[in-house]
């Protein structure tokens, strides 16, 4: 049956509407932003520089474990429930009132850390309802196309969210956001009288990402219905979690999805810290300012849509995996580059002061994790709908929301730990360039086209 385009940009409209959040406020805004609170706090405390800004980068990431753990836990069961209730839209609804109310409070972290431990909690609060939300959203793509449409479909939609991101840190960066000498990227004071001693206008960033959502995520809600047809099961939790572990029992028997599971487990974790410690990364060891981050997030952004978009047809016409082994190596290289790199010298070759190489390499670098990182982000969403048995794809997509975040706590913890053990922020990331090789090796043992042909021999759910 014929899916309406207006369905179909009614579910790309999630992309656009929520991806100011990892852009702003993972990333390129609020993430620096925090990071330089949180290492002015700890300086105060009596740390040295050196060490306040590896504790700030150390409770950063303390955040995102915690957060991962707790979507690992949750996601499996609240898609299994979805799929048994047939209903969807509800909990899409459910986060996305979490999504707005945690991300306006953001603007409550002033810039001495006062409040830290708190914004930080409210911030993977926000995280956890944007992915949570994510996951049901995702559930919704195997019924809007076939695979090769499905693949086009997948980029498009993630190209769609990555050109909102652009344009969202344009507007901020151009009104709101201001730099040291108080000043926008257009050299005014922030709007609407915001004080920039008080960074009000860098603060600005958690309502502007709430405003968004509640304006652009309208179509979403308009035009994407749950499936009046779809077939309903028993919401016993007994029953749910029955059918749960009946899945979970047949993943073990499918060696392409397992293999997926584990392979994307692993390099998605890596990317998540790529893009989660990015602008930390440029604020605490290339001393970049916020105008100066928002710039280089614009630059990869921009290359996140473009490659995205591409990446999209690549998958309809060569399918998801080939684009995901590209992606991976790439983002192998520029982790390479992040570990070798400071402000003072390149694989230790010394540059004199003041030198702007290392800006250009990370716009660079910029450019590769915004692309590398969208393809490979829409390419795998479009294989796990490969491995999607038709009457179960929330509670598949929570299975990989599961292997996303099982290990969340893995490369958060690893960086920690390195960023302890070496007292570097960037030696920190070696074990990032790990997990992305262990995610290419599993990869060798992905069927390129999933494996439908086995969905006839899984244990059928009862009525």
């Amino acid at each position: 049956m014929a899916v309406s385009k207006k369905r179909i940009w009614g579910w790309m409209a999630y992309d656009w509407a929520a991806q100011p959040f990892y852009t702003l406020g993972l990333t390129f805004i609020f993430g620096p932003y925090f990071a330089v609170a949180a290492a002015q706090h700890y300086l105060g405390t009596g740390l040295d520089e050196f060490a306040a800004n590896a504790r700030a980068q150390w409770i950063w990431s303390a955040g995102q474990t915690v957060a991962g753990l707790l979507i690992a836990v949750s996601a499996p069961f609240l898609g299994a429930f979805a799929d048994s209730s047939g209903r969807k839209i509800p909990w899409i609804v459910f986060f996305s009132v979490i999504y707005v109310a945690a991300t306006w409070a953001l603007w409550g972290l002033t810039p001495d850390g006062a409040n830290l431990m708190l914004i930080l909690v409210v911030f993977y609060i926000g995280f956890i309802a944007a992915e949570s939300g994510l996951n049901f959203t995702n559930a919704i793509l195997p019924s809007l196309g076939n695979d090769k449409e499905v693949g086009r479909i997948s980029g498009s939609g993630a190209a769609f969210g990555y050109w909102g991101g652009v344009l969202a840190l344009f507007l901020m960066l151009l009104l709101l956001a201001e730099n040291d000498q108080g000043v926008t990227l257009l050299g005014n004071p922030p709007l609407f009288g915001l004080d920039p001693e008080m960074r009000e206008g860098t603060r600005a960033v958690g309502p502007f990402i709430a405003i968004w959502y509640l304006v652009f995520i309208i179509p979403f809600f308009m035009y994407v219905r749950d499936d009046p047809n779809a077939v309903r099961r028993s919401t016993k939790v007994t029953a749910v979690a029955g059918e749960l572990m009946e899945t979970l029992r047949s993943v073990v028997k499918r060696k392409s999805l397992l293999n997926f599971l584990l392979g994307s487990m692993f390099y998605r974790d890596a990317l998540n810290a790529v893009y989660a410690f990015g602008g930390v990364y440029a604020a605490l060891v290339l001393q970049w300012q916020t105008i100066q981050i928002g710039v280089f997030g614009i630059i990869a952004a921009i290359a996140a849509a473009i490659v995205t978009w591409l990446g999209g047809l690549g998958d309809a016409r060569y399918g998801p995996k080939p684009v995901i082994k590209i992606c991976v190596w790439v983002l192998i290289g520029v982790s390479v580059i992040i570990v070798g790199m400071s402000r003072q010298a390149i694989f230790g070759i010394p540059l004199p002061e003041g030198s702007p190489i290392p800006d250009l390499v990370f716009y660079f670098c910029g450019v590769c994790i915004g692309g590398a990182g969208g393809a490979l982000y829409s390419a795998s969403r479009s294989m796990m709908v490969r491995h999607t048995h038709p009457d179960r794809p929330a509670e598949a997509f929570g299975l990989f929301a599961l292997t996303g975040k099982a290990t969340a706590f893995l490369a958060p913890a690893l960086i920690t730990l390195f960023t302890i053990m070496t007292g570097s922020n960037q030696l920190g990331f070696l074990p990032i360039i790990f997990l992305f090789m262990i995610g290419l090796y599993l990869l060798r043992f992905v069927n390129k086209n999933g494996d439908r042909d086995e969905w006839a021999a899984l244990p059928q759910h009862s009525s």
